[in-house]
């Protein structure tokens, strides 16, 4: 029996992405891979407690030693660790075309719409949120897609819709995409790349 695709999550900040991941591959839904690493572009970050308490191998990398730099301690440390697929789970951190075409179709993004909306440079966390509101949308989303060279503009995955409510924030509704998009579709997407990847070994 083949082993598990090696998985490594990017984070950023809280880790509730990562969190739904951890709680996935805990609950038997990710059996082609397993999380091996997590990697925090911050240090203090709650996702390396959350890596931590699951018993998985976290490190911190920043990116204020430059983006060149950066990207060749990560890319040394994912080779080392034999990672199969990277999942970017709330990371703030632009991938240079450089790094993402060495991963051709080997790293995944959740971003919080249904793109083509409300995405590319510079859209993301709330500020996605407060553009659906802005724009007076009644359907947002999040969408799971290969990453590239292009921010938020790889082959998309998965999609799933959140409708907007009267009184919703920023704020309620991102919890509420979250809840009802991000956290089902970051896992389930990785389960079919990791699936795919074992396959083709």
């Amino acid at each position: 029996m083949l082993t598990p695709a090696r998985i490594a999550v990017l984070v950023s900040g809280g880790g509730t992405n990562l969190q739904a991941l951890l709680d996935a591959q805990r609950d038997g839904k990710m059996p082609h891979g397993e999380i091996v690493l997590v990697v925090s572009s911050r240090a203090g970050a709650y996702a390396l407690t959350r890596a931590e308490n699951a018993g998985v191998a976290a490190r911190v990398l920043t990116p204020s030693c430059g983006q060149e730099l950066f990207e060749n301690e990560l890319s040394v440390l994912l080779r080392e660790q034999e990672i199969d697929l990277i999942l970017l789970a709330g990371f703030t951190v632009i991938l240079s075309a450089e790094f993402t075409k060495q991963w051709p179709r080997r790293i995944l993004n959740v971003h919080p719409s249904l793109i083509p909306a409300f995405c590319g440079k510079g859209m993301y966390g709330l500020k996605v949120h407060e553009a659906a509101l802005a724009k007076g949308v009644k359907v947002t989303g999040a969408t799971v897609h290969f990453v590239n060279e292009i921010p938020d503009g790889g082959k998309i995955i998965m999609q799933k819709a959140v409708y907007i409510e009267e009184n919703d924030t920023p704020e309620t509704l991102q919890r509420r995409v979250m809840e009802n998009a991000e956290w089902e579709l970051l896992p389930r997407s990785a389960e079919i790349v990791c699936e795919s990847i074992k396959e083709n070994r």
